[in-house]
């Protein structure tokens, strides 16, 4: 909500000076028929309900008793009270009751002399921030998608299963080698001597269902490359509309500044002139150093927020810049519909289910694996012996082969079978455990959301409103002289606080609202999990075929 008719009520509240030196007029007119019965105020004379006469000036020294100072009775209270600054307490009435106190001497005239601090001026931290281009969150998700180390890595997680699963369908290498047998000199000579080629026929399509393996992986980490896109996402938006809410707050600690400046210089305008003392120049003093604080606190949470936005989206020296949104434009959203949604719909619910296909193909090939391979050899060699029919003629070139298989008799891999059908059922139960933790995380986030769109409704159309109205109604009974200056402090402060308490609650939508569009993830900068394994040892060159 835009404060332009704060403006416009306290720039107009703060051009009554003339209404205390018109002309004409001298500066200490008779101002009671603007004074109320029972009400102090700067100009008003008190009336004593048992005299009419009106209340001696403050120099005047009314002749009475002494009467004893009930302070200095009081335990840890021996100092003396009246000879502090400001505590300068006036007798009471001789027709008086004893709890009767003289209003009027309690209003002490500014003394220029008596200095009560510094008025240093609040620092600006933001001062070259406005020059720059303001930034959307198109912007920073544009920079996130290319420079958040998360994203990058999940995508190496796919290009790792798609190699993975390359890996493991590679046929098993073929072996060459040198086979001597019989090899021996002397008067026989002879002996066998060749070459041999040896190769592993995989049989039972294994080779296929330890690659479906990785394919499968493959899927489940390019589901995981969706989470963690979602995860950046959210965490970038939340970080956005953080910063978009100090920002507003900034604006609004601002001008609650300048309002309270000009405040002070009215104030002491008005003392100038007999219409304000020192409690009203002190009180107005302090909001405005209390803004000060406040107005530096809103300028570091920006900064603050500003540099954990820019750390999100993997550029951490970007300059501190303003941003372009708008806080009122929440989404509206169905919030038990999302529920169901995030539940059915969520990346991680899908990447669950995507593990329970994997385990699957584990077990696929596990009941495979107990085919055994075919062990084909064959080479030639030349046998040096000697022919017995014909002793000068060696027996000479020659061939050889050889074919083997295993017989799975005790080994048919029924461990890694049955642990495999375990996987499965643990799988399964994680797609539920999943969905049941969605549900729990997504129906709080829902009410949060509804809570916050009805207080930030109400904010917007019922409380400000009539604070807006309440403010400038004191006001204007100040500048009529029937109000006292604190309690139109306190209207204002109230109606800056709700302006704060709107703002927040916007937040608030915002942040519930974004939690369900992005199905609760966050961690953005947290790293990203794969269902693989980092393993370099899958179906080695000189493993013989083996799996891993």
């Amino acid at each position: 909500m835009r404060i332009t008719t704060l403006a416009l009520a306290i720039s107009s509240a703060f051009n009554f000076t003339a209404l205390a030196q018109s002309p004409g007029t001298p500066a200490t007119q008779d101002n009671s028929k603007h004074c109320m019965e029972g009400m102090v105020m700067p100009g008003c004379p008190q009336i004593d309900k048992k005299h009419t006469q009106s209340k001696p000036p403050q120099n005047a020294q009314p002749q009475h008793p002494e009467q004893p100072d009930k302070m200095d009775n009081m335990p840890g209270m021996q100092h003396d009270m009246k000879n502090m600054p400001g505590m300068q307490t006036a007798p009471a009435h001789p027709s008086q009751s004893p709890d009767t106190h003289a209003t009027m001497t309690l209003q002490e005239p500014e003394n220029p002399e008596h200095k009560t601090g510094s008025n240093l001026p609040a620092p600006e931290l933001l001062k070259d921030v406005s020059a720059r281009t303001p930034m959307a969150l198109a912007d920073f998700e544009a920079f996130a998608d290319a420079n958040n180390p998360t994203l990058k890595q999940a995508n190496a997680f796919v290009r790792r299963s798609q190699e993975q699963a390359r890996q493991a369908g590679l046929y098993p290498n073929p072996s060459v080698g040198y086979q001597g047998e019989q090899i021996r000199g002397g008067s026989y000579g002879g002996g066998e001597q060749g070459g041999f080629v040896q190769q592993t026929v995989v049989l039972g399509g294994k080779l296929g269902l330890r690659r479906n393996i990785y394919e499968q992986q493959k899927q489940s980490d390019q589901i995981g490359v969706q989470e963690q896109t979602y995860r950046v996402h959210g965490d970038v938006q939340q970080a956005f509309y953080d910063a978009l809410t100090a920002q507003a707050t900034v604006q609004l600690r601002q001008r609650l500044l300048e309002l309270a400046l000009d405040a002070v210089e009215t104030v002491h305008q008005l003392a100038n002139v007999g219409q304000a003392d020192a409690p009203d120049i002190l009180q107005t003093e302090v909001e405005t150093e209390q803004a000060k604080v406040d107005y530096v606190t809103a300028q570091r949470q920006y900064l603050q927020a500003f540099r954990t936005l820019a750390a999100l989206v993997g550029k951490g020296d970007l300059p501190v810049s303003p941003l372009q949104g708008d806080l009122e434009k929440a989404p509206d959203l169905n919030a038990e519909q999302m529920v169901d949604s995030v539940v059915a719909d969520s990346p991680t619910v899908k990447r669950a289910q995507q593990e329970a296909a994997v385990a699957q193909a584990r077990l696929k090939d596990a009941k495979r694996e107990s085919v055994p391979d075919l062990q084909l050899r064959a080479g030639e060699q030349y046998n040096g012996e000697h022919v017995s029919e014909n002793p000068i003629k060696t027996a000479g070139a020659q061939s050889f082969a050889s074919a083997g298989i295993s017989i799975p008799l005790w080994n048919r891999n029924q461990g890694n079978v049955e642990a495999s059908k375990a996987e499965i059922e643990r799988a399964n139960q994680d797609v539920l455990r999943e969905q049941l933790s969605l549900r729990q995380q997504a129906a709080p986030l829902a009410q949060s959301y509804l809570s916050a769109q009805f207080e930030a409704d109400r904010y917007k159309t019922q409380l400000i409103p009539r604070a807006t109205r309440a403010y400038e109604l004191y006001l204007k009974k100040y500048q009529n002289m029937a109000q006292a200056y604190p309690q139109v402090l306190v209207s204002q402060r109230t109606l800056f606080q709700l302006q704060i308490s709107y703002l927040m609650a916007l937040h608030d939508v915002w942040r519930s609202a974004i939690a369900l569009q992005n199905y609760t993830l966050s961690g953005g900068l947290h790293s990203p999990m794969s269902s693989g394994s980092p393993t370099t040892t899958i179906n080695l060159p000189n493993a013989g075929g083996a799996p891993e």
